[in-house]
């Protein structure tokens, strides 16, 4: 019996021994926790989205006080939220439509100063530039050839010292002569060169020279009549741009979501015909995409830009010396503070360094092109320091002189000559007004004369490339300089301020 309660004895105070010891440990628990690890992850780490543009969600769970989550360097992924706290919450992301036949990439990171960051890798197809509207043209593509086709686009800038546009004749409508200007000969560009343009520009037409409209199909005629004038040019050592001027404003006048689609479908139909058919000149040629494209805002922008990827890619696809060409994109209604407020991103180019901005100048309008007086303003008919009339005094410049055009021209400097991408200068130029007599006569052409040479050595100092607006009219209220009948320079006081202008 003493064995059996020695026995109870034992085991009671083994027992009490135990729960002392889980007593104490629970004690030092309850009082001195273990600190829970923190935890920032999401329900995946790669998303793959449409060239189209689509959606996709993320399901972030974290026990961390506050998150951030940003993309990388890019604005075409939109969030619907960018930071949070602890729970579950659910994250949609948004990729815009890929408006470029190039895929994208792009880094979300999740990210908290309590735990390790966590990065999902996105990726975008490239957008569909052919609608299937029109067939393709790019039938023959050739592979690259850089054969003459050595200069970068701020070596051919280098080169080219002073433009002059076929203005109202390419691009007429209803046929070449139809603004009454006559055909292009090698005579005439022969006296263009010989006055001192060693650069032209050919404003061109395309829409109204469809063989089928239904397919987008530009006439061999026309393009053979392009390449002609082209090659009068390149054979006096000339360079020359190309482009698609206002053609019934199908592009210029359309650029809106809307139209995008049917207006790109178009610009790439087009450029593969005229690359196509223009692929062995050297780097003589230039294209460029558009003339005078109208946008106010970001969102017409965008759209823009889509239209000079298309031209871009178009043209590179046709392989041969075009995979080299440097290429010109126009500005917003190629006006220099929209421009520089709007152009912020340029389209993407397999080729580096082969791209060129266009803008156009005629400010002020009043002295430059305005031929009556309207509600917003008068006409000027003196501009410039040394050149104000002291009796007409309200037809003097009031904006718009000597320090505009310094600001105006040292912006395009900034925004992009600095960067390695020249500006074209496509259109400049003032008119006469030969309807004034006398003192009053001459000093307007006077101040002609030095707004015209002041603008090309503002130009030529800031990196800018002017080319002359040359309608071919000579009469009063007209930009002409070179007669065309008979191929002579009519303007020598404008020619010479122009030249001086150079020096």
């Amino acid at each position: 019996m003493k064995n059996t309660i020695k026995s109870y004895l034992f085991s009671a105070i083994l027992c009490l021994s135990f729960l002392t010891i889980w007593a104490c440990s629970s004690d030092k628990d309850i009082t001195n926790p273990t600190p829970a690890e923190k935890t920032l992850t999401a329900d995946t780490n790669k998303i793959d989205f449409l060239g189209k543009g689509n959606d996709a969600i993320v399901k972030i769970n974290t026990n961390v006080q506050t998150w951030t989550i940003a993309s990388s360097n890019t604005n075409w992924i939109q969030l619907s939220q960018t930071s949070g706290v602890t729970g579950t919450v659910i994250v949609k992301i948004t990729a815009l439509e890929n408006t470029t036949a190039e895929a994208r990439t792009a880094t979300l990171t999740l990210s908290s100063s309590e735990a390790p960051s966590v990065q999902i890798s996105i990726s975008q197809a490239g957008g569909t530039v052919n609608t299937g509207l029109y067939p393709s043209y790019n039938t023959n593509p050739l592979a690259a050839d850089a054969s003459a086709m050595s200069s970068t686009a701020v070596q051919l800038a280098a080169k080219i010292k002073l433009g002059w546009n076929i203005g109202n004749t390419l691009e007429a409508t209803n046929g070449e002569t139809a603004w009454g200007n006559p055909k292009v000969t090698k005579a005439l560009i022969d006296a263009v060169k010989a006055s001192g343009f060693n650069a032209v520009r050919i404003p061109c037409s395309w829409n109204q020279y469809l063989a089928n409209t239904a397919t987008a199909q530009i006439r061999t005629e026309w393009l053979d009549r392009v390449k002609e004038v082209v090659q009068y040019c390149v054979d006096n050592n000339m360079y020359v741009v190309v482009n698609i001027h206002w053609d019934g404003g199908w592009l210029e006048n359309n650029i809106t979501e809307a139209k995008k689609e049917e207006n790109n479908a178009k610009q790439k139909a087009f450029w593969e015909q005229i690359a196509t058919h223009l692929r062995g000149f050297d780097e003589h040629l230039l294209f460029a995409s558009a003339n005078e494209p109208a946008v106010e805002d970001a969102a017409q922008m965008a759209v823009l830009t889509s239209y000079h990827q298309t031209f871009i890619d178009a043209v590179r696809s046709t392989g041969g010396k075009n995979a080299y060409r440097t290429l010109v994109v126009q500005g917003p209604t190629t006006d220099i503070e929209k421009t520089n407020k709007l152009m912020l991103t340029l389209p993407t180019d397999s080729q580096a360094n082969r791209m060129m901005v266009e803008v156009h100048y005629y400010t002020p309008w009043n002295f430059a092109g305005l031929t009556k007086d309207e509600s917003w303003g008068k006409m000027f008919y003196y501009w410039g320091t040394g050149y104000h009339s002291a009796t007409d005094t309200d037809r003097n410049a009031s904006w718009g002189e000597e320090a505009d055009l310094e600001k105006y021209f040292k912006l395009m400097k900034t925004q992009f000559v600095d960067k390695g991408i020249p500006v074209l200068l496509g259109e400049f130029g003032a008119i006469r007004r030969t309807t004034l007599t006398g003192d009053a006569l001459t000093l307007h052409l006077a101040s002609r004369a030095y707004y015209l040479k002041t603008v090309v050595k503002t130009a030529k100092a800031n990196g800018l490339l002017p080319f002359y607006w040359d309608e071919g009219s000579l009469g009063d209220n007209s930009f002409g300089i070179i007669n065309r009948s008979n191929n002579t320079v009519s303007d020598t006081q404008a020619m010479n301020a122009m030249i001086e202008g150079l020096q």
